[in-house]
C-alpha cells in the first residue's frame, strides 16, 4: 500500500501521480486524509479522556479517605468511561475503513513510466529475432495441437468446462521439458528454486495486492478459507512476511514452477480458442526481494533473465514498457515481453516484469535493518520466467512445418528426447 506518511506530507504529489493512472483515484486520497484526521482526533480525545478518568479516580480515593461523598465524581467517571468506549468503537470503525481504502488504492507509477490510457499507449523498447517466413499459410496452435493429438479441448471441457485443456503425449512432455529448461536456466543465475503451497490464506493474497481488489478473479475453497494461487508470485513474495531481514541477506532471488488458477473474470469472448487464456495454466515465476537503492537495476536484469528464455528457444519477441493506464495494481513500473504468434500476425504477452517498490512490502510488513540500524521496507519485483502454455503455443506456431509436424527448438531436444513432434 502507499505510505500513509507520504499521503499526509505530500497529498498533492500523490494525487498527481495517481491521476496518471486514473483521474478518479485522486478523490480517494481526500477520503484517506479525512479518515486519518478523524483517527488522530479520536486518539487524542481518548488519551485526554483516560487522563481525566485517572485524575477523577484519584479524587474518588481521596474523598473516601476523608469520609466525604464521592457519588458525583463516580458518576463523572462512569460518563467518561462511556465516552471512551464510544470513541474507541468509532476508532475501530475508522481504522477498518482506512485500511480497506488504502488496500484498494493502486501503487504510484514511477516517474519514468510513460503517461497513457491503455495498451495502445505502451512504448516498444526493443525487438529480438525475425518472424518466420513460411512458404505456406501458417495454422493456429490449436489446430496444430489437435492434429498432433497433444491438445484435447473437448475432453478438457468435458472434465471441467470451458478454458480447460487436456495436454497429453508429446504436449505433456513438452511442458515438462520447458519447466526443466527454465528452472535450470534461472538456477544458474542465482535464483533459489522453491516448491511453494498452491493454497494460501487470504492475508497472503492481500500482501501481494490480489485481495481485496481482485477477489472475483480468484478460486476460493470456502470451507477452509483458502485460495488457489493465481501465480507463484503470491507465496514466493510472502515467504518473508512479517520478518526483518539483515541487509547482507539482500538481494534474494527466488523461482518456482506452479500451476496457476484464474477465473479470468471480464475476459468473456477473449481468446476463446486455444491455450492463450486458460483457467488453469503453468508458469515459471521469478521473484526478487532487494534493497531499495538497487531495485530499478534489478528490474532491468529481471527482464533480461525472462528474455533469455525466449532467445534460447529461438522465439521472436518484443519488449514494451507499459504506460500508466495499463500498469498492474501493485506495479510502479512494468515491462511486458510479447512473443510472436504467426497465426495472429502479432505479438502477444508471455511475461510481465514489474518493480512494486515497497508497495507489497508495506502490506506484508517485510523489512530489513540497514547499516545504521534503521528498519526499512524492502522492494519486491516479480516476472514470469515464463508462462509455459503460451510458450507451447508459440513453439507450435513458429516451428510448424507444412506437413503438420513441429520442429523442436534445439535447446529443448535433449530435454524432450526428439527433434520433431509428428503424428
Amino acid at each position: 500500500m502507499i505510505d500513509l506518511g507520504l499521503i499526509r506530507k505530500s497529498p498533492q504529489l500523490v494525487k498527481e501521480r495517481l491521476s496518471k493512472r486514473d483521474k478518479e483515484l485522486a478523490r480517494l486520497i481526500d477520503q484517506v486524509l479525512d479518515l486519518d484526521r478523524e483517527r488522530r482526533s479520536l486518539l487524542t480525545d481518548i488519551e485526554s479522556l483516560r487522563a481525566e478518568r485517572n485524575r477523577k479516580s484519584k479524587e474518588i480515593g481521596l474523598l473516601r479517605k476523608q469520609g466525604k461523598d464521592s457519588t458525583a465524581v463516580e458518576e463523572e467517571v462512569r460518563r467518561i468511561k462511556s465516552d471512551i468506549e464510544g470513541r474507541q468503537q468509532r476508532l475501530e470503525e475508522v481504522q477498518r475503513e482506512l485500511k480497506t481504502l488504502l488496500l484498494r488504492i493502486p501503487n504510484l507509477p514511477h516517474e519514468s513510466v510513460p503517461v497513457g490510457e491503455d495498451e495502445e499507449d505502451n512504448l516498444e523498447v526493443r525487438r529480438w529475432g525475425e518472424p518466420p517466413d513460411f512458404g505456406f499459410e501458417p495454422k493456429p496452435h490449436w489446430e496444430i495441437g489437435q492434429r498432433l493429438g497433444i491438445l484435447d479441448f473437448e475432453r478438457g471441457a468435458r472434465l471441467s468446462g470451458s478454458r480447460f485443456t487436456v495436454v497429453k503425449g508429446w504436449g505433456a512432455k513438452l511442458e515438462r521439458a520447458l519447466m526443466n529448461l527454465m528452472l535450470d536456466m534461472h538456477s544458474k543465475k542465482g535464483y533459489v528454486e522453491v516448491l511453494p503451497p498452491h493454497l494460501v490464506r487470504p492475508e497472503i493474497l492481500e500482501g501481494t495486492g490480489q485481495l481485496p481488489k481482485f477477489e472475483e478473479d480468484l478460486y476460493k475453497c470456502e470451507r477452509d478459507e483458502l485460495y488457489l494461487i493465481p501465480t507463484a508470485e503470491v507465496p514466493l513474495t510472502n515467504l518473508f512476511r512479517g520478518e526483518i531481514l539483515k541487509e547482507e541477506e539482500l538481494p534474494i532471488y527466488l523461482t518456482a514452477y506452479t500451476p496457476c488458477y484464474r477465473r479470468e473474470a471480464g475476459s468473456h469472448g477473449k481468446d476463446i480458442r486455444g491455450i492463450i487464456r486458460q483457467h488453469q495454466f503453468s508458469k515459471v515465476e521469478l521473484v526478487k526481494i532487494v534493497h531499495p537503492d538497487s531495485s530499478y537495476e534489478e528490474l532491468e536484469r529481471l527482464t533480461l533473465d525472462a528474455e533469455e528464455v525466449l532467445k534460447t528457444l529461438g522465439l521472436p519477441y518484443r519488449v514494451v514498457e507499459l504506460c500508466t493506464g495499463d500498469l498492474g495494481f501493485s506495479a510502479a513500473k512494468t515491462y511486458d515481453i510479447e512473443v510472436w504468434l504467426p497465426s495472429q500476425n502479432r505479438y502477444r504477452e508471455i511475461s510481465s516484469c514489474s518493480n512494486c517498490e515497497d508497495f507489497q512490502a508495506r502490506r506484508m510488513n517485510t523489512r530489513f535493518r540497514d547499516s545504521k540500524g534503521k528498519n526499512r521496507f524492502v522492494h519486491t519485483l516479480n516476472g514470469s520466467g515464463i508462462a509455459i502454455g503460451r510458450t507451447i503455443a508459440a513453439i507450435l506456431e513458429n516451428y510448424q512445418r507444412e506437413d503438420g509436424s513441429v520442429e523442436v527448438p534445439p535447446a529443448l531436444r535433449d530435454y524432450l528426447g526428439t527433434d520433431v513432434i509428428r503424428l
